[in-house]
């Protein structure tokens, strides 16, 4: 049983936290309110009042917060961040989506303090992370992700060590990216088709047995088709993941047209009052 504190009880943090007492460990969680751990703290889970507090308490600290804003806050303020209760031999994981920028300063301040750090973004969504099944992509030291295994084991179905730190943030910003230029295609194609006199279930019929379309995108079609949009990757979040990954190719002069054009469309989808919503909902720019 390891001792683990959990920053954020957003809809995946709640589940990773969850999915960890399923494992017997012992978590310590922390929110900015207080009201969304009470589910946890009913099944064993130990408040903490502030990320330090958490940290002081565990062996490995995991955050999973909405942006970079919210990571810089939760570990580095300076009364009640959590690298300054990081214990010598303590791991601290960041399993939110970042700029690969902000996850390398952070892991410079945290392992200034002889911590060890390790980048792991998730793939996957809610139903993913109730069922444990969510997969790591991991940026940092080989050996300190040994040490940290069994718990990643815990909530994933899967762990991939891509590089060294801040590669593991890279490849999720480009799943997602990748993720997000495919939803917003068929979202095109569909209302395209759609005023070709092509109704959209039987365009999506068509396109389902062709080999051009991915598992993935074939299930979001499906969904748009009922006007399924109840947030599990809400519009407001992939475009902050499209802002993120333009952010972090300028920083290496890599050209991304594909991306930038996708992003506007996404952030025409919030200021049409679709934010909110599920990525399905980007189709109704469309139809």
């Amino acid at each position: 049983m390891s001792r683990i504190a959990l920053l954020g009880m957003g809809a995946m943090g709640f589940r990773v936290a969850q999915n960890l007492l399923n494992a017997n460990h012992k978590v310590f969680v922390y929110n900015r309110t207080a009201d969304k751990a009470i589910p946890l703290l009913d099944q064993g889970a130990i408040w903490a009042a502030t990320p330090r507090e958490a940290a002081e308490s565990a062996e490995i600290v995991i955050s999973m917060v909405t942006d970079n804003d919210a990571s810089r806050a939760i570990w580095l303020d300076s009364k009640t961040g959590a690298a300054m209760g990081l214990g010598k031999d303590a791991i601290a994981i960041e399993s939110s989506t970042l700029t690969v920028d902000w996850t390398r300063e952070l892991a410079a301040a945290i392992e200034s303090r002889g911590a060890a750090f390790l980048d792991a973004p998730v793939v996957g969504s809610r139903p993913q992370a109730d069922a444990g099944k969510l997969i790591y992509l991991v940026g940092g030291n080989i050996e300190t992700l040994t040490l940290v295994q069994d718990v990643l084991d815990a909530v994933g179905s899967a762990t991939i060590h891509v590089g060294a730190i801040g590669q593991g943030m890279a490849m999720k910003l480009a799943v997602n990216a990748l993720f997000g230029i495919q939803v917003a295609a068929l979202a095109e194609i569909l209302g395209m088709l759609n005023q070709n006199g092509i109704d959209p279930a039987k365009a999506m019929e068509c396109l389902g047995e062709m080999p051009v379309i991915s598992p993935a995108a074939k299930g979001v079609g499906n969904l748009m088709l009922i006007n399924h949009h109840a947030p599990m990757f809400p519009i407001k979040l992939v475009e902050k993941d499209f802002r993120y990954i333009t952010q972090t190719a300028l920083t290496v002069a890599a050209p991304t047209p594909v991306s930038t054009a996708i992003h506007h469309i996404y952030l025409e989808a919030i200021a049409k009052g679709y934010g909110n919503d599920n990525i399905t909902g980007v189709v109704q720019l469309f139809i």
